[in-house]
């Protein structure tokens, strides 16, 4: 674990409680007088604690000092997937964290199953478990758009994934791509995308979703 989220780090005084106190001195065993690093992950700042006193119930940390560090992936990339299976995005989601993706749309495409939902609390929660492993300074950025057309319309310069002799790769300027669902996009949403804009990985597998949009961060990103 590279730091602990808590939302009022920067305090100069702190109480650690309930799944905090058990997880930092009963999974991690860490003792009074040990510093450990917070993260409010509301700046790009953290902040160093010493356990200043503990039980079996309670810790005080007291704050040491503070630091400017920033994490993050060296370039932005925003990906509009297609709402899959929300169990395969759960087991997803923090390689993409840990890649370094800034920011996931998802939208329900032609091909997408509608009765498929997404809990968005549970996503945080998943994304941040994976911040405080990775290291990651800020949390990935969610949101839900009804439809591919209400989303080109924000992001006119998206680049759609799909089978192509463009080839994408890591030099390819692209900060917005959209990542289709099983079955992939339909003719008519194809017809939305110049040519130029349809770009494929340099495969001839046909890979899942999910096995896309890990091969797609990848490539971008690291």
């Amino acid at each position: 674990m590279q730091y602990l989220f808590h939302p009022l780090a920067s305090e100069t005084t702190l109480e650690l409680r309930g799944d905090e106190h058990r997880y930092l001195f009963k999974v991690r065993r860490h003792r009074e007088g040990e510093e450990i690093a917070l993260r409010n992950l509301k700046d790009n700042l953290i902040y160093l604690y010493t356990i200043s006193s503990l039980d079996k119930k309670q810790a005080l940390l007291t704050l040491n000092s503070s630091k400017v560090l920033e994490v993050k992936a060296k370039k932005s990339l925003h990906i509009a997937w297609c709402i899959i299976d929300p169990k395969s995005i759960e087991k997803i989601l923090p390689t993409l964290n840990e890649i370094g993706v800034e920011k996931i749309s998802f939208i329900y495409c032609k091909r997408s199953q509608k009765s498929f939902k997404l809990d968005f609390r549970r996503l945080e929660k998943i994304l941040l478990n994976s911040s405080q492993q990775c290291g990651r300074s800020q949390l990935m950025k969610l949101d839900m758009i009804d439809s591919l057309e209400e989303f080109l319309k924000a992001y006119p310069q998206t680049v759609m994934l799909n089978f192509s002799e463009n080839i994408l790769t890591k030099q390819s300027s692209i900060d917005t791509i959209i990542i289709g669902c099983e079955g992939g996009f339909t003719d008519e949403e194809i017809e939305l995308f110049e040519p130029q804009k349809i770009m494929g990985l340099d495969t001839s597998l046909i890979l899942k979703s999910e096995s896309a949009v890990c091969a797609v961060g990848a490539k971008l990103l690291l």
